[in-house]
Order: structure tokens, then sequence, then C-alpha cells
């Protein structure tokens, strides 16, 4: 493969993944171009700015664009190797939609040329990386595809998914270990050599399949656990036991880790992976579609016990954070913001929304009366609080500023607060 000032890269997608990734692959050298079909997107990046909110990526991409490593366009062009980091969102349902990952496919076939190596990091549903390759012989017969042709292939086709925490992306980037399948043994090794220029983690090779079910069996663990701390919640409620109390004594034992429970389970991949499993094998994931269950009732089980308390008081709410986690500014498939727009629906006016990670109010909030406030005016202003994300700043606020709030805490970051006595009786939802 080329050295790292000649490489060209194309990286298909400059979402959440796909922007940090080109930043990551520019700053060793290579030329890579960005593609996406936002227009918006494109000029952003071309200007040397960013228009998602991570730490360090602004300055990375200001960087890696000024020195020329870096530019956008909403064509393909010629490269060396291909990445598809598009998203793979579910439909109907809960089908999974492959179509974003078909289309840069077809897009990637155009240009393709022998040599080239071929990478989907979109997580997908196992059997997706076949697909590409399928799509592939069809669009271009001239060249001899992996696992469609005898002999030496033209081109190397493999599966990586990203493992990444927002907020921590251009570091695990680097450094967390990769999991690379490949059509055939070679498409691996091909791919791991290109892994290899960046990544400072270990770089296992498996087949496409194996390398598919490791990401969503990843993100299905997760749920699973989560949805168990989640219905303990619903347990305790009915005990008028504080839950992260019990959760804290129980993970002092020495094989014990109960993760926190919330308002539900957000981003794209957590609360949207464990369902391709279940696609995939609706009859033997039993447990893994549960807990999928159990996670997204938790979101309806949150409005209805919110909507208990604001009713049995007077005055203006606020509802802290609409980001699916902390310190981001994230809003897919969070629960927060589905628990906080239902609110505002309801209740108009009486609804603040205190969200440090937002500038204007999301279209869900559109003609609802809802109003956008920092957290200073929130504590002046709002006796009753619902807490939905643990962002640090709201954390921060002590004791002495809000022992005369009524407060329902779905993320437990306030230990320290006073139990109102006019307490809403715990509320039984159906999960």
């Amino acid at each position: 493969m080329h050295t790292d000032d000649e490489l060209k890269v194309a990286v298909l997608g400059l979402g959440y993944i796909g922007l940090p990734t080109a930043a990551v692959i520019a700053r060793t050298g290579a030329h890579v171009l960005g593609v996406d079909v936002s227009r918006e997107v494109v000029d952003t990046v071309n200007s040397g700015k960013v228009h998602i909110e991570e730490i360090d990526l602004d300055g990375l991409v200001s960087g890696v664009v000024a020195r020329g490593n870096l530019r956008a366009s909403t064509a393909i062009e010629a490269a060396d190797v291909f990445v598809i980091a598009v998203p793979t969102p579910f439909g109907d349902d809960h089908v999974p939609n492959t179509g974003y990952v078909l289309r840069a496919a077809t897009t990637v076939a155009a240009a393709l040329k022998t040599g080239d190596v071929v990478i989907l990091e979109s997580t997908s549903p196992v059997g997706t990386t076949e697909q590409v390759g399928d799509l592939l012989a069809r669009l271009r017969p001239d060249l001899k595809v992996p696992g469609m042709c005898a002999g030496t292939p033209d081109i190397a086709i493999a599966y990586c998914p990203e493992r990444v925490l927002p907020g921590r992306i251009l570091v695990e980037l680097i450094d967390n270990d990769r999991v690379i399948g490949g059509i055939t043994p070679r498409c691996a090794r091909k791919a791991l050599q290109f892994y290899r220029r960046f990544v400072r983690g270990a770089c296992v090779t498996t087949t496409a399949r194996a390398a598919e079910m490791t990401k969503l069996t990843e993100n299905a663990f997760r749920d699973v656990n989560i949805a168990f701390a989640n219905e303990l919640s619903l347990i305790a409620e009915r005990f008028d036991i504080d839950v992260w109390e019990v959760i804290r004594l129980a993970n002092r034992h020495p094989r014990v880790n109960i993760l926190s429970p919330g308002p539900g389970v957000g981003g794209h991949c957590i609360a949207v992976d464990p369902w391709f499993l279940v696609h995939g094998a609706p009859e033997d994931a039993r447990i893994i579609r549960t807990a999928r269950e159990v996670n997204d009732a938790k979101t309806g089980y949150t409005i209805s016990r919110a909507e208990a308390l604001i009713e049995a008081h007077s005055g203006p709410v606020a509802c802290l954070g609409l980001a699916f986690k902390a310190n981001i500014d994230d809003f897919r498939e969070s629960p927060a913001l589905g628990v906080a727009s239902a609110l505002a629906a309801r209740f108009g006016d009486r609804i603040r929304i205190v969200e440090p990670y937002a500038d204007r109010l999301p279209a869900a909030f559109d003609g609802s009366g809802a109003t956008l406030i920092d957290i200073d005016t929130a504590i002046e202003t709002c006796p009753l609080f619902v807490v939905l994300v643990d962002h640090d700043v709201f954390k921060s606020v002590p004791l002495e500023e809000r022992a005369d709030k009524t407060v329902l805490d779905t993320r437990g970051i306030w230990p320290d607060q006073p139990r109102p006595a006019d307490r809403v009786p715990p509320l039984r939802v159906a999960v």
C-alpha cells in the first residue's frame, strides 16, 4: 500500500463517526476526501469548521484542512481506500434499514479500480458486508470481487466497526482495539494494513460476519445490563426505596457491577443495534428483545411519573437536559428529548428546557410554547425540576441552591436532595 503522504482515502459520511475518522486519518499525512450528501456539511468542513460537538475535533479539522490533507465534496473521486461511515437506522417494526450503506456502496462502485480497499464501518446487520460485495460485483463486472470470483480478486472488502464513546472519540479511534472482518482472510489483511497506520490499539482479524455480530453484541450486552438497572428502579420505586443507594451497596460485592438507571436508553448505537440481532434471529433473541422493550418502556414510565408530579404542583417546570448522555450535543434516539417534548406537548409554556449543548430547541418543541433557558435562570424561576441528563453543569448545583425545589431525578445526580413530603405515590406502568 502507498506511503502515508501518497495514500488517498475517501470517507463516505461526515457525521459523528465519519468526520472524526477522516480527520484522524488525514493527520497521518494521507490525502482524505470526505464525501457527504449535505452541501452545508461539505462547506462547513472545507472552511475548517465542524458541525458536531466533540472534544478537540474543531482544532484537528482546522489543522488538517489548512494543511490540505482533508477536504470535502458531495461527489466521489478515485482513492485507494474507501471507508463507508453512513447511518444505519431502523424502520417500521424495527426492521434494519441498510439503504444508506448500499447507496454509498453504489457511489463507491463508480470510482473503484484494481488494488482498492473498501471498508464498511457502519453498524450493520450480519451479512451486510457480503451484500456490499454482491452489489459491487453486479455494478462492476470488470473487476474480480472477493467471494465472487476464482483466483486473486482485484479489490478487498472488509468490515471494521467503530467502538468509541462520544466525548472521547478522537482518543478512542486511536487507542481502542479494532475488530477487522474480511470477506476473505486476504481482505482482512489488506484492511489491517490500513488501520495500523493510525490505530495504537490491537487490530484483530476475523470474518466479516463475526465482526458484524461482534459490534451488535457489544451494544446488546450494554442494553441488557441497562435494562436490568431500569427494571430494578421500577421495583425500588414500588417499595419506596432509593434505587441508587441499593446499587451503590450491591456494587460493593466483588462480582457485581450494576449500571445506572435512567429515563430510557438513547443514542444511535445501544438504542438501535440490538434490534438488528432481534430481526436476524427473532425466535432466539428473547432476552435481547425484552431488554429493548424494558428500556423503551422506561421512557413512557418517566413521562407518566413526571406528568403526575407536575399536575400536583404549580409554576414553571425545568427539564434538565435533552441529549442522550452527559456532556454531548447528540440528541439521537434520546429518551430525555422524548420525555421533555411529551411534557411540553401537554403542559405548554410551563415547560422550560435547560440544555447547555443547544442554542435553540429541536423541532420536536415547535408550537409547544416551551422555552430554552440556562441553569441559573431555572434555579431562580422554577420550583419543579425534572432531571433527565447528568450533565456536569447540573451535578455542580449545590444543595443550598435546590433545597426548596421539588425534584424528579431520573439520573441520581443529587442523592442529598430532600424528598418532598407531598411526594406523588409510585405509578405502575406496564412494561
